[in-house]
């Protein structure tokens, strides 16, 4: 998504997300990319954003991430391969924030998320806590922004 919005910002030549909605990824149905200008253009995303970024920069070592260029659904698809069914959260999240050829996490953060799911937490409130989320309702599209925010964090 960072490179979609890249690109879209370099064809429009312009920062202004309204001028971004007319210019969408092929891939991406028109009302969900409308949708993301809109989040994106929004106070709260910058706020977030900003405080992201400082949050990346003070802790470089929750910035390490083991799977390289491999997205995440090539992850899941290759452990569900590996596994003969579909992985669990928990079994997923390990594979992509364990060091190779250890048990160690790559950061405390995502120890501390392993910890809050076998606490038996719902995925999204993990997502909401990790970004400082307190609403309890949220449409479809913030929470695809949360995940990749938090993946981001990450």
């Amino acid at each position: 998504m960072n490179n979609v919005r890249r690109n879209v910002e370099r064809v429009c030549a312009s920062t202004d997300k309204n001028q971004w909605k007319e210019h969408g990824p092929v891939w991406m149905r028109k009302e969900y990319w409308i949708e993301l200008c809109d989040i994106w253009g929004a106070e709260k995303w910058n706020e977030s954003s900003a405080k992201a970024k400082q949050n990346r920069a003070a802790h470089p070592e929750a910035n390490v991430h083991m799977s390289g260029s491999v997205s995440f659904a090539t992850h899941k698809a290759r452990l569900e391969v590996q596994l003969k069914r579909p992985p669990q959260f928990q079994e997923l999240f390990d594979e992509t924030h364990k060091k190779k050829g250890t048990n160690d996490y790559i950061s405390e953060k995502a120890r501390e998320v392993t910890e809050s799911y076998s606490r038996g937490m719902d995925e999204r409130i993990i997502r909401r806590e990790m970004l400082g989320e307190t609403t309890s309702r949220m449409t479809h599209m913030q929470s695809i922004c949360d995940f990749i925010l938090v993946v981001w964090m990450l």
